[in-house]
This record gives C-alpha cells, sequence and structure tokens, in this order.
C-alpha cells in the first residue's frame, strides 16, 4: 500500500462537524478524520480510503480533464456525457451526427476511437518529494534562479519515476509548500462505446447550466485498450481491453434522502487560500474581460456554423466548453459580490497578521513580512494582464499557435531532455503529435482567421512598450480590422500547415530546416519566438518569486487554521481527492426550498419539443405510461433523475462517481447549483451543492430507451 504524507505542518486531526462537508481531501488524510467520516455515515474502513491501489479508490481514473471510473473488468469506463462529447464530436460528421443521436457499440468491434490524444490514467502512486525539489533553494537566489532549480528539480524526479507506460508529474500543494510525486498509468487506446443522444445527455443544455432543478442524463461510456502483453499503447486493431484491479460495484438502487455519499475525483483549481487583491482583480477584470471574450468568441463560431453544418461539427466541443465558462464566470461574480468576498478576505488576512503579531518573536514578524511582499508580487502581474490577453487570443489561432509550437520544438530537440523546456521534453512528443493529427477535425480556416484578427485587434491597442517588435514589423502598420483581416488572410494563403502532411513533415523537422521554410506561418512564428521566450522568461522569474512567497502566506494559514480547529486541506490542483457528506437539498434564498431530487416528471414539464428541451418522444410516452423496468424509487414513487448533496466540487470533479456508504456506485457528479460557482473562492455549507445524475435513470435510459443491455450485462446489473 503506497500513501501520501503531506508536510509535518498539514494536520490530520479531526475537524469539527459544523465543517465536515468543506474540504477537498487528499486520500491520506482520509484516516485522520475517520470520526466524521463515520458520523456522515461512512460504512467502509476510512483506511481503504487511503489506499490507492484498493477498492474503491483503485477504479478512480483521470481523463485528463474529467474524472472517471471503471465498472467492468474488460475496461469498462464511465463518466460523463459531456466528458465523452469530444469522443462523440471526433467521430461526427452533419450526414452522421453521434452528438444529436447519440452512439452504442453493441460489440467491442463496433467501438470508435476517441482520438490520438485521448487518455486514461490510472493513479497508483503519490509520494511526497518536497525535499528533494525544494533542496538546492537558496535565500539569496532571485526569481528566475529559484524557478530554473524547482525546474531541473522536478524533471529529475519526473524521468526517475516515467518508464515504458507510465507517466509521473510533480504537483504543488499549498502553493509551493509541499510537492508530491504523481505516478499514473497512461492508457492510450481509449474507445467511444455508448452516449445517449443529446436530447438526454444534454437536456436542458446552457438553459438549465448550473442551475436546479436538473433533469439531466449527463453520462457516457469509453473502454480502455493495451497491447496484446497488457502495456499500454497507441490505438491498433488487435489491441486488448485493459483488465483493471478494481471496478466499481453498481447499487442499482441508489441513494435516498439523507444517505451517505461521497465524490472521488480530479477536481481542477480552487481559489480558497488567495488573498484580497486577487478576489478583486477577479471581480474587476477576470471574470468580465474573460465574459466578453468569450462571447465574442461565440459569435464568431456560431454565425460561421450557421452558414456551414461542417463548421458547427468541428466546433462542437469548443463551443459547449465556451458556453459553460461563460455562465460559470456570470455566477462567479454574482455569488462573489454578494457574499462580498473581498471583504470577507481582508477582514481574514487582517485576523491573521493579527495572530501573527500575537505569537511574537523574529519568525512570525518574518512571515508577516513576506506577506506583505506577496501583496507587491501580486500587483505587479497585473502590469502586464492586457498583454497576456492579447496575446493568448492570437495564439487561439490554431494555424498560429501550431507554427509557433513547431518552431520552438525543434529548437528544443538538440539539447539533453532535462534541459528541454517544460511541454517539450520528449515525453511530451507524442501529445503534440497527436494534436497535429487530430486538428482537421476541430478547424475550419475561415474561423481561425477571424480568431487571429480578433487576437490582433485587440494587440494593435496596447501601449507600444507592450508590444512585439516582430510582430509589429510583420503587421507594417496594419491597424483596422479591414486591415487586419487583408493580412492575415495573405499569411494563411501563403502557409500550408492546415495540411496534415505538411504538418507532421514539420513535427519531424530539426531547426534549420524549419528555418529554410518558405512557409508563411513558419516564417511569422520564426520571427515571434524569440519575444515570446522573452515574455515566457520573465513570467518565469515572476514564478519563481512566488514559490517563495506563497509558501510563507501559507504557512502561516495553516498554522493560524490549526489554532481554531479549521480544517486544512489543500486547494485543488487536478491531484486525487475525496469530498463528502449527505444527500439534501438547499434553500438558496428566503422563501426558496429545494428537494434533493428532481423525477421523470420534471422531464415531462418542461419538454417543449424545440432544443434544449427537446426529450425522446420515446422517452416522453414511457414516463406517461410509468414503465420503469423496476428503476423506480419506493420512498418517491417514481424515478429520479437527478439529485442534490452537500459535496464540495469544482471542474475537474465533472464524471466522477458518487459513491454511497460502501463505495457503490448511485450516479456521477457533474454540475453544481447557481450557489456553489463562486465556491471555488468560499465555501459556504449551507447553500453549496453538487449535482448528481442518479444512477437508476441511468440504467432505465442504458435499458428501456437504448436497450444497452450488453453494457448493464458486462457491469453485473440484474435486468428486471
Amino acid at each position: 500500500m503506497r500513501r501520501l504524507l503531506l508536510a509535518t505542518a498539514v494536520s490530520f486531526g479531526l475537524i469539527s462537524s459544523a465543517h465536515a462537508v468543506e474540504g477537498m481531501w487528499q486520500p491520506a488524510q482520509l484516516p485522520g478524520i475517520a470520526a466524521t467520516l463515520q458520523q456522515h455515515g461512512l460504512k467502509l474502513d476510512p483506511k481503504t480510503l487511503a489506499d490507492l491501489t484498493a477498492y474503491p479508490l483503485g477504479a478512480i481514473v483521470s481523463l485528463g480533464g474529467c474524472t472517471a471510473s471503471f465498472v467492468s473488468p474488460a475496461g469498462l469506463i464511465v463518466s460523463n456525457h459531456h466528458c465523452v462529447y469530444g469522443a462523440l464530436q471526433l467521430n461526427s460528421t452533419p450526414e452522421n451526427n453521434l452528438i444529436e443521436k447519440g452512439f452504442l457499440a453493441r460489440t467491442q468491434g463496433e467501438e470508435l476511437s476517441a482520438g490520438p490524444s485521448s487518455r486514461v490514467f490510472v493513479t497508483e502512486e503519490i509520494r511526497d518529494v518536497t525535499p528533494a525539489i525544494t533542496a538546492k533553494l537558496g535565500a539569496s537566489m532571485d526569481g528566475a534562479a529559484r524557478h530554473k532549480a524547482i525546474e531541473q528539480a522536478i524533471k529529475a524526479e519526473v524521468k526517475a519515476c516515467e518508464s515504458d507506460g507510465y507517466r509521473c508529474d510533480v504537483y504543488t500543494f499549498h502553493g509551493g509548500y509541499s510537492y508530491q510525486l504523481i505516478k499514473q498509468l497512461e492508457i492510450k487506446d481509449v474507445r467511444l462505446v455508448y452516449a445517449p443522444p443529446e436530447s438526454i445527455g444534454k437536456f436542458g443544455g446552457d438553459v438549465d447550466n448550473w442551475m436546479w432543478p436538473r433533469h439531466t442524463g449527463d453520462f457516457g461510456y469509453l473502454r480502455a485498450y493495451v497491447s496484446k502483453d497488457g502495456k499500454s499503447a497507441a490505438y491498433a486493431k488487435d489491441n486488448v481491453p485493459y483488465q483493471p484491479r478494481h471496478v466499481l460495484k453498481v447499487n442499482a438502487k441508489g441513494v435516498e434522502a439523507g444517505d451517505y455519499v461521497m465524490v472521488t475525483g480530479y477536481p481542477g483549481r480552487t481559489n480558497r487560500y488567495r488573498l484580497a487583491d486577487e478576489v478583486r482583480s477577479a471581480i474587476d477584470y477576470t471574470y468580465p474581460t474573460q465574459i466578453g471574450v468569450y462571447q465574442d468568441t461565440l459569435d464568431i463560431i456560431n454565425t460561421a456554423g450557421k452558414a456551414d453544418p461542417k463548421v458547427a461539427v468541428k466546433y462542437a466541443s469548443m463551443v459547449a466548453g465556451l458556453n459553460n465558462y461563460l455562465k460559470n464566470f456570470g455566477g462567479q461574480l454574482e455569488g462573489l459580490r454578494r457574499a462580498d468576498a473581498v471583504a470577507v478576505k481582508r477582514t481574514q488576512e487582517a485576523e491573521l497578521e493579527a495572530w501573527l503579531q500575537k505569537q511574537g518573536g523574529a519568525q512570525n514578524a518574518a512571515l508577516a513580512a513576506d506577506i506583505g511582499k506577496l501583496r507587491t508580487a501580486i500587483a505587479a502581474e497585473r502590469a502586464d494582464r492586457e498583454r497576456d490577453l492579447a496575446l493568448g487570443l492570437v495564439n487561439r489561432a490554431a494555424l498560429f499557435s501550431t507554427g509557433v509550437r513547431l518552431v520552438h520544438l525543434a529548437k528544443e530537440r538538440p539539447k539533453a531532455d532535462l534541459d528541454r523546456d517544460a511541454g517539450y521534453q520528449q515525453r511530451d512528443w507524442v501529445r503534440i503529435e497527436g494534436g497535429l493529427k487530430q486538428l482537421d477535425r476541430r478547424f475550419d480556416p475561415g474561423v481561425d482567421q477571424q480568431f487571429m484578427v480578433y487576437g490582433l485587434t485587440r494587440y494593435v491597442k496596447l501601449p507600444a512598450a507592450q508590444r512585439l517588435p516582430a510582430l509589429d514589423a510583420w503587421l507594417d502598420g496594419a491597424s483596422t480590422p479591414a486591415q487586419l483581416k487583408t493580412k492575415v488572410a495573405a499569411l494563411y494563403a501563403g502557409s500550408q500547415l492546415d495540411r496534415q502532411d505538411d504538418r507532421l513533415k514539420w513535427f519531424a523537422a530539426d531547426s534549420k530546416a524549419i528555418d529554410a521554410s518558405s512557409d508563411s506561418m513558419l516564417e511569422l512564428a520564426r520571427a515571434v519566438q524569440p519575444e515570446l521566450k522573452r515574455i515566457a522568461d520573465a513570467e518565469d522569474a515572476r514564478a519563481g518569486d512566488m514559490s517563495k512567497l506563497r509558501p510563507r502566506y501559507m504557512q502561516a494559514m495553516i498554522a493560524w487554521k490549526q489554532s481554531q480547529g479549521l480544517p486544512v486541506y489543500p486547494d485543488a490542483n487536478s491531484s486525487l481527492r475525496v469530498t463528502f457528506g449527505n444527500v439534501q437539498g438547499v434553500a438558496p434564498r428566503d422563501g426558496v426550498s429545494y428537494a434533493p431530487f428532481t423525477t421523470v416528471a420534471g422531464i415531462v414539464e418542461k419538454d417543449t419539443g424545440v432544443e434544449p428541451f427537446n426529450a425522446p418522444k420515446a422517452e416522453i410516452a414511457a414516463i406517461k405510461a410509468k414503465a420503469f423496468d423496476g428503476f423506480a424509487s419506493p420512498k418517491l414513487g417514481t424515478l429520479p433523475v437527478d439529485f442534490l448533496a452537500d459535496l464540495d466540487i469544482t471542474g475537474g470533479n465533472s464524471g466522477s462517481p458518487a459513491l454511497d456508504a460502501h463505495g457503490q456506485l448511485v450516479g456521477l457528479a457533474f454540475d453544481g447549483n447557481w450557489e456553489s460557482v463562486s465556491g471555488d473562492w468560499l465555501f459556504n455549507p449551507q447553500l453549496n451543492r453538487s449535482i448528481q445524475v442518479d444512477v437508476r435513470y441511468m440504467l432505465w435510459v442504458m435499458h428501456h430507451l437504448d436497450h444497452a443491455d450488453n453494457l448493464l450485462r458486462e457491469m453485473g446489473v440484474g435486468l428486471r
């Protein structure tokens, strides 16, 4: 059994029940809060939840942005519909749109490749490597030297860990107070098995997104494949299904109100320990700006998609993601303002500094001084945010970003692997190549040009000191939308990077060959790459400064929280976590109270026959006939669809299995209520709720509507 040991300053002690539902806990922390877990209803031994190779954590996997879990000995994986959306899009055409109509492989031979970049990551080991990462850090180091020392130490740890079929990464906890090495089996052959039609998997669409009550059947299935000798291998027809160590058991009876439930998964990012100045920046700049940018981007895609159905299919996955973030950011703004989050954070910081002063001593005084330096560093970061946004938008153009990536890769190849820039080491080449191969399915030249013009329109408004001389030289005075459009059109006309063969040719080329190329996109990429490198180096230096100051803040925060008996868990960082609580409703406003379950009656009530409330006619008929095939809840007297629980989740938890007190599958987390969106910054146990699709609805849709009985039998679900 391999376990993660946090830095000794992080408490594994009991937490009060008042804070029990808050926290995205690392598995190794769970034995330390065993009494609280059992108080909420856990029947498993909490120690088993700390064992990554035992049941149930041994069945939980990452998809590199979503969570999933094994549900059969033949590598069958269940996740959210929106997590398999990319695989549906990749295999769709206007004539055969799998997003709209759904997909079911009745045999393994009918399963479709999810694409060369699709991955399944099985976590096998997590261990603390903080001493190895920080061993060569000196107090006199400047930011650049500090960043380089940390990066080199991380690369060395990763290289020592990785072997054929395994990917290792060092994750940063508490802003650099702790570092852990995570070793994962990387499965490279992933195939699409089943997804209900969009009218079920995305019922309610963006109208219902982040809202309750919800009636969405957000689930789908993939399968992991390996070579015949059981090793990780790229897609090949003769590969065989992966045989996982553990498979989640399905509890077809589900859960009821008040029952214990937990979610295990890979939450992406939270900001619970950010300073007030950072919250203010998010409210005043980041979220409002991104909302405008995302809406403009959607307008570009949607206009082009209406004129050409092929464009709509190619950008379907991007559109879904943008719409999700657009609504999320609106919720973040509303929630942070409603909670007066800046004032809350300022009060918290004042109390922290008062506590440090009360403790006395030179060490605590130094901590307080470093918190002041952190505020200064945060303010300095804001100076270049408009430049960084503009260049990021230019880089959204797929052909430009491809050119820059190819030029950068060619410069890194001759170096020793440990000296290559992060993201361009040999371990990264297969991912880069996979992206080059599947670009055609997610790229339209006309839309791509509009992306670049949009970014340049913002770029030309920057002050001269923030602009790139090489990019200005290429623009040659072009500044109006019409001039930029002409300039970009000529750029694309002179490039052949829109051809897969050319992209792969330059992927394998050395820097000398790329330097001699007359491809217009490569020429521009060559010109700007040194200046982009200069910007990246400056960002690295700032990150190095932060790697010294942020841990000092967290050192003080952890000690202060422990003195109050408050929970100490790291912000989410895409590593494996467990959150727990109970099935329960929510009362978000005065006079408003929501039940913990929605039922199929709500589907009939919402159905209009028009997207996104266009439930299949067969489903409406079955609901009206009460043909629930034994999957209905006896307590509810009908078939549940989704349920609420007071679980602490965020993006990345999508697809995470919801497990009952015995660790059995009872649903899939896929969203949160509107009031929980700002929980990434401030958690409110009275309002924060996660939304799960109920396993009983999943099984009913599979059996009664889509006749996916082959998969039900494979999962060991008895048909009624």
